[in-house]
């Protein structure tokens, strides 16, 4: 199976100190820092990345779920909010909330959540993150 990489320099301290992160497709290249990652500072974090990997990875297998029970999805939205909280030891990522939106014809709402539930579970990112609590907001736009 495939093998994917991204590297990441970072210089100088934390709080004054940077860095740059670049996936090996090329495809993106973007400095962070503290103020990116701790407040509201210029650059992306690595928390964003793992929100935009898990909302990539989720919107690919709802539509592949969708499809193999029979449906068309015609289209998945998903948006994945990662929360970085300060616990006792540091800091850590304490919950992902996916907010998804499909457009589906012709499937009745149980079935929907059904699916996408299964999704959640079964899409790679999620079991990477089992760790974290995930939860699942879907809405079926028709």
């Amino acid at each position: 199976m495939a093998i994917r990489k991204a590297q990441a320099t970072w210089k100088g301290k934390l709080a004054d100190g940077s860095g740059q992160v670049e996936l090996g497709s090329g495809a993106f290249k973007g400095s962070y820092s503290f103020p990116s990652r701790f407040e509201q500072g210029p650059g992306t974090n690595p928390e964003e990345l793992i929100g935009a990997a898990h909302a990539g990875c989720f919107s690919m297998a709802f539509a592949h779920s969708l499809a193999e029970s029979g449906y068309n999805p015609k289209s998945v939205h998903t948006v994945a909010s990662v929360h970085l909280d300060q616990v006792q030891d540091g800091f850590a990522i304490t919950s992902i909330e996916l907010e998804t939106e499909a457009e589906v014809p012709d499937i009745e709402q149980a079935a929907f959540q059904d699916i996408a539930q299964a999704a959640k579970t079964g899409c790679p990112v999620s079991k990477a993150l089992a760790g974290t609590n995930i939860s699942l907001n879907a809405r079926l736009v028709k």
